[in-house]
């Protein structure tokens, strides 16, 4: 069985495919697959050296390579899309529905056989678009038309246009095919304010960027002594204030009597963890077990003989 990888935007999700029925097949190369959707017009992404896990209902098969003439009609319909969409959204201001959804883009599969509709909905209960859906299958009467809902990142995504970073072009709409779960452990974890315009993005959730360094901060820290740890330094003890983990450093404040205290940054080689030294400074100083039984010969032992003697 031969996967490929097959994406059907520019920065598209790859979905994948059993291409036995075409082979030979490399990446860019433009093919029609059999989706849950229909036929659809994809570029080949990758081809895969092993066969992932069989996903439920089987896989779905490549049909044929693309031909001029269907690039020609993707096109050609592609250029209807605009069109579609402000016919859609006029239709739905007419049912009083844009206080409820939003039309964000309309979509052709390269054929015309199928329109979709993407829409987003501020509000989290289900919105009835039965009518609309009706009257758009009576205005394209040979399209099968669907309603489809998308979330705030993906209308970004669709939208483009500059970051609250001051990217010139998001990362959604620049080079991310799939959105990660963002949290906000992982700002917290980065030391990131949390005021809202630091860590929201254009689509007003969570910045997916929070993830693109989250693992290396949490694998600095692992070594690196948390805050208000005390800690053994060359200038003396003191304890920790701040972590710098991409820079192996910590921030530590050290008191001196009669002085001001004062704050000095270690790498993380400088410094000790003062509990660590103080269990084995307890330690050394504690009579050992076998004392009792007479069988020990630490020099703490023959003191304590010797005291009894005396």
């Amino acid at each position: 069985m031969n996967i490929i990888g097959v994406r059907f935007s520019k920065i598209g999700k790859i979905y994948h495919f059993d291409s036995s029925a075409v082979p030979d097949l490399q990446p860019g190369e433009q093919v029609i697959v059999d989706t849950t959707r229909g036929r659809h017009l994809g570029e080949v992404a990758q081809v895969l050296q092993e066969t992932p896990p069989k996903p439920e209902g089987g896989w779905k098969a490549v049909e044929r390579r693309a031909t001029p003439r269907d690039l020609l009609l993707q096109q050609s319909w592609r250029n209807k899309q605009t069109e579609a969409m402000i016919n859609c959204r006029a239709r739905a201001a007419e049912l009083g529905l844009l206080d409820h959804v939003k039309i964000v883009a309309a979509e052709y599969n390269y054929d015309g056989s199928r329109l979709a509709f993407l829409f987003s909905a501020e509000q989290e209960e289900k919105v009835d678009l039965k009518s609309l859906r009706k009257d758009m299958s009576d205005l394209y009467p040979n399209t099968h038309i669907e309603m489809r809902q998308i979330g705030p990142r993906d209308v970004a995504k669709l939208i483009g246009g500059m970051g609250a970073c001051g990217i010139e072009t998001r990362c959604c709409s620049k080079f991310l095919t799939e959105f990660s779960p963002i949290s906000i452990k992982m700002a917290k974890e980065q030391g990131i304010s949390l005021t809202p315009d630091e860590i929201t993005g254009m689509c007003g959730r969570l910045r997916c960027c929070l993830i693109y360094e989250y693992e290396q901060y949490v694998e600095a820290r692992k070594t690196l002594p948390k805050r208000n740890k005390r800690v053994i330094t060359p200038k003396g003890e003191g304890k920790v204030i701040d972590v710098l983990p991409m820079s192996d450093k910590v921030i530590v404040l050290i008191e001196i009597p009669n002085e001001r205290p004062q704050q000095h940054t270690f790498l993380r080689e400088e410094i000790q963890p003062w509990d660590e030294l103080e269990a084995l400074r307890r330690k050394s100083e504690a009579p050992c077990d076998r004392h009792e039984s007479g069988g020990c010969t630490c020099g703490k032992a023959k003191n304590k003989n010797n005291d009894r003697a005396n």
